[in-house]
Order: C-alpha cells, then structure tokens, then sequence
C-alpha cells in the first residue's frame, strides 16, 4: 500500500474521557483528526462547551474537526428541525469543523410510504443545501442499515443529492457497519466524504439483531468484512478518513483504550498492505 491509512476518532470511541485527554488520545495515535457528538450527555457538545473552545483546543494540538455528528432525523423536515439544523451548523462553523453528519429517521412507526420517504428526503436536502452552504459545511448523509430506517441504501441518497443539485455540499458516509447490514454492494467512493469504522464479532445473532450495542473496535474476529469495504473504496480511490465509532459498552469501559484502537490500527494498516 502506497499511501498510510488516515484514521480519525469519533468521540463514542471514548465517550468518558474528558476533551483534553480525548484530543490527547488522537494525537498519541497520530489520528490527526476527531469528530464530536451533539448526543452524549455530560461531555461537549451536550454539556455546554463553547466551539471557539473546542476550535482552540485542537488547533494547539494539530488536530482537525471532521464532524458534528448528527443531526436526527435530518430527512423528516419541519421547523424544528430548520432551527436544529441552523444551531448545529453555527456550532459546526465555530468549531472549525468540516462537515455535519446527517442521519435519516430510524424508527419503526414510520407511517410513510416509500414515496413519501422519498420526497422527505429530496425536501430536506433541498433545505439543508443552502444552509450548509451559508456556514461553509459539508453535509455527511449516513444511511442506516436497519430494516426499520427510512433511508438505508447510499444509492437512494445519491440519487436524491443529484436529484436537488446538491453535489458541491452534500457527501455520504460509508459507514461498514450499516454497509454490511443493509447488504448493499454498491460503492461511491467519489461521493463518500467520511468512513465511519466498527467491527462486529457476535456469530450467534442473526444479521437483522444485530445493534450498535455490537459495535467494538475491528480486529481479527470482525464479521463485517471492514478490510475488504475499505479496500473497495480505496481502491476507488476514496482517499479521506477511517473514523473509529465503536459503540459497545465494553469498548467504552476499557482501561486503556490507547492501547487497544493502536492494535485496530494495526491490524487494519496489515490487512490492507
């Protein structure tokens, strides 16, 4: 392999740390770049931290923004979410970040029809263009791979981004967990702005069970085939950032994390040479 892989860490690698020994923990594993969460309690952006804060802390560090990470449910429009979107994205710009990620309703009384899913998501991105692009943002869109999610495939998002004109501000996320559980076999390396990485190692459950609950770091028992999706995207020549978003309990609570996304990284820079 040419190139060294980039990773980046999303804050639910390490959601208990504080903001300095996360940003601390990047840059002891030369991950250059994070991404932070609107949907963690106690840390920022939850706890009230202010952006200009965040912007400073890493700039002392080296280290880059990549995402606010999300806004939910981006694809159902309405003032609400306008006045979310508009906060996030202010926040996002402040921050110094270079996107927003934008996940689509995952819930299983969603009375829509396909159509009318459809159309949510064309409306959305139709409004969500222009605010992206007012705050000089990105909007990361990541389908979800769950049978009950109203957007589960990036073909249908690169559709829609086509559809409403949106291809300088809008990008998808690939994110191997939900590639894998939506089975889809499509890739869109020149349209995907962000990867998002977690390895599943449950052989028991069927695939349709299968929750963020799962999500450790990726190692050598993975299930989800992460070498092989991000060799495709590679290959493809997909050049941006692996983010590490392992969601388990049993990640959060080890005591030294270092230690073990080092191995992850590891593992996968062998994987892929």
């Amino acid at each position: 392999m040419s190139t060294p892989l980039r990773f980046a860490l999303n804050r639910m690698v390490a959601p208990r740390l504080s903001l300095p020994a996360f940003i601390e923990l990047a840059v002891t594993l030369k991950a250059d770049a994070i991404e932070i969460r609107n949907d963690l309690k106690g840390i920022e952006i939850e706890d009230g931290t202010a952006p200009e804060h965040v912007r400073e802390l890493c700039a002392t560090h080296g280290i880059s923004v990549l995402s606010i990470n999300a806004l939910y449910p981006f694809d159902v429009w309405n003032d609400e979410r306008r006045a979310q979107a508009l906060k996030l994205a202010a926040y996002a710009r402040d921050c110094g970040a270079r996107g927003l990620v934008m996940c689509p309703l995952n819930d299983r009384a969603d009375p829509r029809s396909v159509a009318e899913r459809a159309s949510g998501l064309r409306t959305a991105l139709s409004e969500l263009a222009p605010i992206l692009r007012d705050h000089g943002l990105l909007g990361f869109i990541e389908p979800l791979g769950f049978k009950a999610c109203s957007l589960r495939r990036k073909r249908t998002a690169v559709e829609a981004i086509k559809a409403v004109g949106g291809l300088d501000v809008l990008r998808l996320v690939h994110d191997t967990f939900h590639h894998h559980l939506a089975g889809e076999q499509e890739f869109f390396p020149e349209l995907t702005g962000l990867v998002h990485i977690s390895g599943v190692e449950e052989t028991e459950a069927p695939l349709a069970n299968l929750c963020d609950g799962h999500r450790v770091l990726v190692g050598a028992d993975d299930i989800l085939g992460n070498a092989a999706q991000i060799n495709s995207l590679l290959a493809g020549g997909y050049s941006g950032y692996l983010s590490f978003e392992p969601f388990a309990d049993s990640v959060h609570g080890l005591a030294d994390i270092q230690t073990a996304i080092g191995a992850s990284m590891d593992h996968l820079s062998k994987s892929l040479s």
